[in-house]
């Protein structure tokens, strides 16, 4: 999924624009003498931030308002707790839905704004994965190296290479290239395309010594473009293509990993620092406070362990990702300080309700919302006093049965029971 042959599927338009986007911003600082892919990404990922930042505020809203509706859920929860046939669980359900829609909400508004940015943000993935792949000026200066090895007649010498230093080049594996696309039916710029992506992954000391494996003057051609590669490819003197684990623990590439984590630490305790409940909990809200803790702490965690895995591109833009929603969370806490919640339900309400014509359905409102939850609970309360009386009268039933028929016996004795169906006979024949 992220080689310069897979541009299909249902990401793959996304990423296609986010590329151009990315090469537009490339060639614009080329022009100005700064050419540079980490600048690039860092101004990338603003741009994005900014196309999400509608969806962040939306986001918030919505958290904000789950918030308050929460209490209720809880208490309708509790109600029903340990009641598990069908009747009751329809009941919580219609209940819970109400409540919902009491606030002029549903149960999945706040994931509705998630989902939209999830696809956005796995194509800006593939993108920054495999950036020749989708930025046409960084793969026209691959490509003069690869006609400067001599375009698909350079394979052999490719393969030779790679299994002379396939313990040093961990980053990729010809099985994923499909052996230079000569497993398979593919085009001779498909195959262009997967040299590509194996020399994207080599690092400039591998491309050093692969450029003496050719004639002196494509060595030339392929040091020159290097050099221009290099300074593209390059931020803060890191190598954007390779991954961190591949240069040591005792290695400048270490601040990456540890700067991912840090700062989606920091954006994770700030964005919660809106939504975190004022009032003291208990019992189930401790449980889920306590498992918000220990995700807190293990997702920057893993995002440290995935940007030292993968290429040190990726970890720059997490590291900027997460500065930027940092800034953009304090502008939307600052925004959202004094939300007027009556007015934002109001708005849901109005926007509920013009879903609701175009279905044919009537209007909601708070007051209407609130008599069907009563109207519910009353109901609920109704099948209970049903279901207790009836519980009573078995009860009742059975206790009479016990008086009639073993009344000054031991119902456990022989003569007790023979005595029963004696006395059954009998009240069966009146």
């Amino acid at each position: 999924m992220l080689f310069l042959t897979a541009h299909g599927g249902i990401l793959g338009p996304i990423a296609t624009i986010f590329g151009y986007l990315m090469n537009g911003i490339y060639l614009a600082l080329d022009k100005i003498g700064i050419g540079n892919i980490g600048l690039a990404i860092i101004i990338f990922t603003l741009i994005t931030r900014l196309i999400l930042y509608p969806f962040t505020v939306r986001q918030q809203k919505s958290s904000k308002l789950m918030a308050i509706i929460q209490p209720e859920i809880q208490a309708i929860q509790a109600k029903y707790q340990g009641k598990n046939d069908q009747q009751s669980m329809m009941a919580q359900q219609a209940e819970i839905k109400a409540v919902y829609e009491k606030y002029g909400t549903s149960m999945t508004g706040s994931c509705v704004q998630l989902l939209i940015q999830m696809p956005i943000l796995f194509a800006l993935y593939r993108v920054i994965m495999n950036v020749p792949a989708y930025v046409p000026a960084i793969k026209d200066k691959f490509m003069v190296i690869v006609d400067a090895m001599g375009g698909v007649g350079a394979i052999d010498t490719l393969t030779k290479f790679f299994n002379d230093n396939k313990d040093s080049i961990k980053s990729i594996t010809l099985n994923q290239i499909h052996n230079f696309g000569t497993e398979g039916t593919y085009t001779v710029e498909q195959q262009k395309n997967f040299i590509i992506d194996f020399l994207y992954k080599l690092n400039p000391d591998q491309m050093q010594a692969l450029a003496r494996e050719f004639p002196a003057n494509a060595q030339q051609t392929i040091e020159n473009t290097m050099v221009e590669i290099n300074e593209a490819n390059s931020f803060l003197g890191l190598n954007l293509s390779t991954a961190p684990s591949a240069h040591g623990f005792m290695s400048p590439y270490i601040l990456v990993p540890i700067l991912a984590g840090l700062s989606q630490y920091a954006s994770v305790m700030i964005m919660q620092a809106q939504t975190r409940p004022k009032t003291e909990t208990n019992g189930e809200g401790d449980t889920m406070q306590q498992t918000m803790k220990s995700m807190n702490i293990m997702m920057p965690i893993m995002s440290a362990v995935f940007c030292w895995g993968f290429a040190t591109g990726l970890g720059i833009y997490w590291i900027a990702t997460s500065v930027f929603m940092v800034i953009t969370q304090l502008i939307v806490n600052k925004q959202l300080k004094n939300l007027d919640i009556d007015a934002m339900i109001k708005q849901n309400i109005e926007k509920a309700n013009k879903k609701r014509a175009k279905k044919g359905l009537p209007p909601i409102n708070e007051a209407q919302a609130a008599n069907n939850i009563k109207r519910m609970e009353e109901k609920a309360e109704k099948k209970e006093q049903e279901r207790e009386k009836i519980l009573n009268e078995q009860k009742e039933h059975i206790e009479k049965a016990n008086e009639y028929y073993f009344k000054d016996e031991n119902p456990d004795s022989l003569f007790a029971k023979a005595n029963m169906v004696q006395k059954y006979n009998e009240r069966n024949n009146k």
